[in-house]
This record gives structure tokens, C-alpha cells and sequence, in this order.
């Protein structure tokens, strides 16, 4: 069923069958955390529908470009996630942050114990229990020009651009969690932004980033996309000093549903 949300920046608003309160869940699974500092950690994955941005290579197409999924109450979620023998809970997207009920069900996975981690675009702030903000701020490669949108049209281009960053709700962020920012690199040209754009966010926050929370993952959606750009990143962030982070899950599973 097509999902979306009244919150700013969701604009298709499809077919909202939920009530107060629900959230549009996309995927629910247990797997292996992919990537960044936890890669390998037992998790349980609660992907939601509805993004603010669309990044042209997103590897959650159906949680963006066309969001599909059901409305769950937040208690029916804590309930899925409470059958899965794992105490790491991973809220993810689309844009979970889009979405005001995902304080609500971070707020119960707290009450419970769990670890939990937020995959978020950096664009939106909320206020809420969150061990660990896995910020991903979105390069001036990620936009859907024409000739890489998915849908061919270049509708989402200039929205995109005008969204894609916003410093002081990273600066935001970097001061009120744990945080790591994890860059998508398509390759050497997107080293310049992502160097001026922590330069930018240190100077904002009060708080540190050293540069081991600052991580370069390649872009891929197979592994045989994957095998073209991770050494070339690898060797980025070796030259730059900064952390290279795996996508496990594509190494795994390739690009299967559920991993």
C-alpha cells in the first residue's frame, strides 16, 4: 500500500491510512548491521516509508522514490522487534525523522533496553533517546540530475539540491548524540565537499568530530558495484585519515530484500 506523511518536506501524500500516531513501515527484519561503527553488531531493522530527499542511487527505493509499506502502531512495532533475539534496534529509512511517531517508538525501545541507532539524512532534528546518530549527509553526487534519476525526469533535482544539507541541524545533532557522519563517495571528487563540509560542522558545533566519526563508505548496491568503488575509497580514507566503513550486507547478501 502506498504510505506517506503530513510532515514537512514529504510531499506525496498517496494514501494515508494510518491513524494518529502510526508509523508507515516499509521492511521489519533481523539481520547483521551493515555498515559504519556497529558493522557486524545482531540487529533488528525498522525501515519506515517516506523520505524528504531522493538521492538518485538510494538502496531503499520503495521508502523514497515510490514509498510502499503499512501503517503499524508503535506498539505493534515494539512488539515485532521484541520477537528477535537482538538488543540492538536499528531505526532507518527512507527518513525515519520525517516521521514524529519515531520518537514515540524510540522512546519505548529506551524504556526497554535496547540499544538503538538512527540512519538519518541530517536534515531533521528530533528530540529523543538515541545511543547512536548515524548521520549521513547527502553530496552534491547523491542529487538526481536528469540524467541519473531513477524515474528519468529530473523532477526531484532542484528540491533535492535545495534540501540536501542543512549545517545547523548536523551541528545539532554531533551536539546532542553520539554521532557519526557517514558520507556515501561515489569517488575522489566528493573528498573536497566532504572536507569542507566537516570543516563547516566542526565549526558549528559544540562538540567534537574527530576524524574516526567521520566515515567514507563506498556507493553500491551489488557487490559488483561495490567491487568498482571500495578500493578506490579505501584508499581515501587512508589518505585523508578518515574511516573506512563496509557495506557488510551487500557483501553478504548481495542486494537481497530483508539483509
Amino acid at each position: 500500500m502506498p504510505v506517506a506523511d503530513d510532515a514537512d518536506g514529504v510531499d506525496e501524500a498517496v494514501d494515508r491510512s494510518g491513524s494518529a500516531g502510526d508509523l508507515p513501515v516499509n521492511e521489519l527484519f533481523c539481520s547483521l548491521q551493515g555498515e559504519g561503527r556497529l558493522a557486524g553488531v545482531p540487529s533488528v531493522f525498522v525501515r519506515t516509508s517516506g523520505c524528504n530527499l531522493r538521492c538518485w542511487f538510494c538502496d531503499s527505493y520503495h521508502t523514497s522514490w515510490e514509498p510502499t509499506g503499512d501503517w503499524y502502531s508503535v506498539e505493534d512495532v515494539v512488539a515485532a522487534v521484541e520477537g528477535y533475539d537482538a538488543d540492538h534496534v536499528v531505526l532507518t529509512g527512507g527518513e525515519p525523522l520525517v516521521h514524529e511517531a519515531s520518537v514515540d517508538l524510540l522512546d519505548e525501545l529506551h524504556d526497554r533496553g535496547y540499544h538503538t541507532t538512527v540512519e538519518t539524512n541530517g536534515t531533521i532534528y528530533r528530540d529523543a533517546p538515541i545511543d547512536l546518530a548515524s548521520v549521513s549527509p547527502k553530496l552534491a553526487s547523491s542529487t538526481p540530475t536528469a540524467d541519473r534519476d531513477p524515474k528519468g525526469d529530473g523532477e526531484w533535482a532542484d528540491r533535492h539540491e535545495d534540501r540536501r544539507l542543512d549545517v545547523p541541524t548536523l551541528s545539532e545533532l554531533v551536539e546532542s548524540y553520539e554521532t557519526q557522519l557517514k558520507f556515501v563517495v561515489t569517488g575522489p571528487e566528493d573528498v573536497a565537499e566532504i572536507e569542507s563540509l566537516v570543516s563547516r560542522v566542526r565549526e558549528a558545533a559544540d562538540a567534537a568530530v574527530p576524524d574516526d566519526r567521520v566515515l567514507l563508505m563506498p556507493e553500491g548496491q551489488t557487490r559488483d558495484e561495490l567491487e568498482a568503488t571500495r578500493g578506490v575509497v579505501a584508499d581515501l580514507a587512508i589518505e585523508y585519515g578518515y574511516r573506512y566503513t563496509p557495506r557488510l550486507h551487500v557483501d553478504l547478501w548481495n542486494d537481497a530484500p530483508g539483509t
